[in-house]
């Protein structure tokens, strides 16, 4: 089979011809339809992001993956060969107490997703990572598995704050902001959203997809989303840049007990004192998703509330579209 590996931080992928994995127990082969790119691929290609433990280089990328199950383990019970999944990423030892809780992704041993879906065929090492699709495309389900489920594990931290009316600020509406804007529109269909971003394009695109409003953050973001609150602030920020930028808005602009959820990865730093925001304003993180929002995630897709948006790349052209 051919896989798109990173042999050297830095340098563009290149495709190695390797052997087809095999399954035993209950392990899976799925044959790739689609694998996302997702930004978090750029800074492990840069070497900004560690590898897993126990992993090197050479290393296959890709960990928004949906395909057809092509080979089972004999203990395998839930697929058979043919069926249409997507492959969660989030996996942890399954054993510590936050696993238990159902939050694998956040395990210490969490192995993100290891040899990854920039391939034809991905081996999963157990049945347990697997979502059917019951009818969904697995090329537009492939994303879900990252840009919708990030955004959508962030969106219900800020839930409690969204009474009717509410306003939240949605920081980055790119390939992350453009799924967090039609999650918002089917979970909290009465709330004002402002989608802030550096690019024109993009706040286009985040009008046509239900932004109340939009702010160019190349200007004061944080003091636009002020006039547009009235001075109140919003009741929630979701800050999917990560940037000293982005963060210094989130902090200016959350309002009085509100909420600011730091998403991105940009590696900035909130600038959070007792006086630095508003008063009694909740500052949390949120780390991409659990294996049952996952499912939650497909169902809205399946019923036509959420929709990403694709541009299509053979495996051949793997890094133009890292680049893209």
């Amino acid at each position: 089979m051919r896989a798109a590996r990173l042999h050297a931080f830095g340098e563009p992928l290149r495709i190695d011809e390797m052997a087809v994995p095999e399954v035993a127990r209950d392990e899976v082969l799925i044959r790739i339809a689609g694998a996302g790119v997702c930004h978090s691929d750029l800074h492990i290609r840069t070497g900004e992001f560690p590898l897993p433990p126990g992993f090197e280089l050479p290393l296959t990328l890709g960990h928004e993956n949906a395909g057809y199950v092509e080979a089972v383990g004999p203990e395998v019970k839930s697929v058979e060969r043919g069926d249409a999944v997507a492959v969660w990423g989030g996996r942890g030892c399954g054993s510590c107490r936050i696993c238990r809780q159902g939050d694998e992704q956040c395990c210490n041993m969490a192995l993100w997703v290891a040899a990854g879906g920039y391939s034809e065929f991905m081996h999963v090492p157990s049945e347990r990572f697997l979502v059917k699709l019951d009818g969904l495309d697995p090329i537009a389900a492939a994303p879900l598995a990252d840009a919708g489920l990030t955004p959508y594990r962030a969106i219900k931290k800020t839930l409690p704050h969204l009474y009717p009316g509410a306003t939240i600020a949605v920081l980055g509406v790119g390939g992350l902001g453009h799924m967090a804007l039609q999650i918002l529109k089917a979970l909290a269909p009465s709330t004002r959203i402002i989608a802030a971003d550096v690019s024109i394009d993009r706040l286009e695109a985040a009008t046509k997809l239900g932004a109340s409003d939009v702010v160019d953050a190349r200007g004061d973001a944080a003091g636009e989303i002020m006039r547009l609150t009235g001075g109140e602030g919003a009741q929630a920020v979701i800050d999917l840049v990560g940037s000293d930028s982005s963060l210094r808005t989130a902090a200016a602009a959350a309002g009085r007990k509100g909420i600011i959820v730091l998403v991105g990865l940009a590696g900035g730093t909130l600038p959070y004192s007792f006086l630095g925001v508003r008063a009694e304003c909740t500052v949390t993180c949120s780390y991409w998703g659990s294996y049952n929002e996952f499912q939650e995630v497909l169902t809205l897709a399946r019923d036509g509330s959420i929709r990403p948006i694709i541009r299509r790349y053979s495996l051949d052209r793997v890094n133009e579209a890292l680049d893209a």
